[in-house]
């Protein structure tokens, strides 16, 4: 009689040891499952109305901003950086303002609006962002897709506002830039800068008329 009840209960044992391995599988299954309902949360969250296209819009103006920096750093001697809003969003998780900013090293660091620029740094800005732009684009695009790379870029004017030493630093950005692969284009006044540039159509008006001259 008791060898009848040691064999059952050490069926009951065996039965008990299968259900806790299963429940220790169906618990690792569950964690899977949560994690990936989190996720498929926060993509719901994402595709909801017009969450999708802000959220594409925010992290190509923030990759923008990044690429941008390293131009307008060398542009600026090291003083300015560029930033996507005013606070450091990537610490807390919060979504970024749609508008740019500068940080400014030689000032403790302190973040202002890109309003606050000179006419000469806000030239530098956008130049810096018309670089990081020219770069980018196809890794911006969809696919990145080598055919929509940007060929050609195009500055009219803002060098008036620059001096001698940071026209240099344009003009040395604009020639790396170019590369033998890119057509970068310029309109100025500025005679010093015209005549640095390897082949240039002067404009100028007889009478009534504008007489272009290859040179």
């Amino acid at each position: 009689e008791l060898a009848a009840r040691r064999g059952a209960l050490r069926g009951d044992v065996e039965r008990i040891e299968e259900k806790i391995v299963r429940a220790s599988e169906l618990r690792q299954k569950k964690e899977a499952l949560d994690a990936n309902g989190a996720l498929l949360k926060t993509l719901a969250d994402h595709l909801r109305a017009n969450e999708l296209v802000a959220w594409i819009q925010e992290e190509a103006l923030r990759r923008l901003a990044e690429d941008g920096s390293h131009h307008l750093a060398a542009l600026s001697q090291g003083r300015y950086a560029l930033r996507l809003g005013s606070s450091d969003v990537t610490a807390t998780g919060s979504r970024a303002e749609q508008d740019f900013f500068v940080v400014d090293r030689w000032n403790a660091d302190g973040v202002r609006s890109v309003k606050t620029l000179s006419g000469g740094e806000t030239f530098l800005a956008s130049l810096a962002l018309a670089l990081a732009l020219a770069e980018s684009l196809a890794r911006l695009s969809a696919g990145g897709r080598a055919v929509e790379a940007l060929d050609s870029l195009f500055l009219d004017e803002g060098f008036g506002s620059l001096d001698g030493e940071t026209l240099d630093t344009v003009v040395a950005a604009l020639d790396e830039l170019h590369g033998g692969q890119r057509l970068v284009g310029i309109v100025t006044h500025v005679r010093d800068l015209a005549e640095r540039m390897p082949a240039r159509l002067e404009v100028r008006r007889e009478g009534t008329t504008a007489v272009a001259t290859v040179v």
